[in-house]
């Protein structure tokens, strides 16, 4: 089956952004993509986020966004998984990842679990951390599982997702740029694929200050897609026949000796 990673420079204007993302799935749809993953907060992104306006932005689940994601979905006839700020009605938002059924069905959200308190910001001052909850997701003989940008650091993280069934590991990002983040990037996702013979495919947002550069790794490690710092879409193959032989020939998952507990 194909699947895409796109990315798009995501400002606070959300009517924009949100064409910007239906364009980019019309894209994919095209390219016959069962799957369309958009990066972190494509909803509406500020580069200096204050709490009162992510409280401002907030949108609960049935919300503009999401009902206009979930259109673009149904027209596409493709699963769409994206970024938001989620109004959760207790007054702090929430950094959540939304995923829409080719129907225009929300199939489920995830709540980041590992907020940016790193790099001289602190994620945690403006929005509330989840309990750590697998969202996986089967798409045709395969399951995806979904994290958000800081929790690709966390390699437990993406093990807790493999081990609840994912095949496919979808990381939306707001990769910031700076000193060495570009190269920490795809070393982590690369280590992810490697680590846990899993496809991934992580899609960050492009424009000023951040990385773009949209990946998609299959579960030897292989770049596929490399997107550069541009709006783009990417679609590559996801094939479980692929997936069977690199976990025949490397089988670190049935030979590791612990197990990822949540605390």
């Amino acid at each position: 089956m194909r699947m895409a990673v796109a990315q798009l420079d995501v400002t606070t204007d959300k009517a924009q952004n949100l064409a910007t993302a239906a364009d980019l799935v019309r894209q994919a749809a095209d390219q016959d993509a069962v799957l369309v993953l958009l990066p972190e907060y494509t909803m509406s992104w500020d580069p200096r986020p204050t709490a009162e306006g992510l409280r401002r932005e907030a949108e609960p689940l049935d919300g503009p966004f999401v009902t206009g994601l979930a259109e673009a979905a149904r027209d596409g006839s493709v699963t769409v998984v994206a970024g938001m700020t989620e109004d959760t009605g207790t007054g702090r938002p929430a950094n959540t990842v939304v995923a829409l059924g080719p129907d225009g069905t929300l199939l489920g959200a995830y709540r980041k679990v590992h907020l940016y308190d790193a790099f001289g910001d602190k994620e945690s001052d403006r929005l509330s951390a989840a309990d750590p909850e697998a969202l996986v997701l089967p798409i045709g003989d395969l399951h995806v599982g979904v994290m958000t940008c800081y929790d690709l650091r966390f390699p437990e993280m993406a093990r807790f997702l493999v081990d609840a069934g994912a095949d496919v590991l979808l990381v939306p990002a707001t990769w910031m740029a700076g000193p060495g983040k570009g190269s920490h990037w795809e070393v982590l996702v690369r280590a992810r694929a490697v680590e846990n013979t899993a496809y991934v495919l992580a899609a960050g947002q492009c424009g000023r200050y951040r990385t773009g550069r949209s990946l998609a790794v299959d579960p030897a490690g292989v770049v596929t897609a490399d997107l550069g710092d541009e709006p783009d879409v990417a679609v590559v193959d996801v094939d479980p026949g692929t997936l069977a032989a690199v976990r025949e020939r490397n089988p670190s998952l049935a030979n590791r000796r612990f197990a990822v507990v949540p605390r």
